[in-house]
């Protein structure tokens, strides 16, 4: 169970890993979303061990520069928003978190400027 109740319900997979890569922490979408491959059983095991090459190596970087990773996919004509990013605890690097949320298939974009 997640610290905070919110998290669990939330609409978007959340996965959440320590420095090393272990899996701490899941929402229940993402026990949903990785369910065939264990689901909530996944935590305690290494997230890099979760991705094939060459998704692995640039995981890897990523951890190691503690550097965000955001784009877009389509996936089974679903869109998806993945935000992948370093969390830390009072300044101290302490992992990454796995944010997807699902997009629809049309959405407004809003510009706004200082005077907005």
């Amino acid at each position: 169970m997640v610290q905070y109740a919110w998290v669990e319900e939330f609409s978007g997979s959340i996965v959440v890993c320590d420095h090393e890569g272990i899996i701490i922490e899941m929402n229940d979408r993402a026990e949903t979303v990785f369910k065939k491959w264990g689901g909530k059983q996944l935590i305690g095991s290494n997230l890099l061990d979760c991705h094939p090459e060459p998704s692995r190596s640039k995981l890897m970087r990523l951890m190691e520069e503690r550097k965000p990773n955001i784009y877009t996919i389509e996936k089974n004509g679903v869109k998806k928003l993945v935000y992948q990013t370093p969390w830390h605890v009072k300044g101290e690097y302490r992992g990454f978190v796995e944010i997807v949320i699902e997009l629809p298939d049309s959405m407004p974009h809003f510009i706004r400027d200082a005077s907005s």
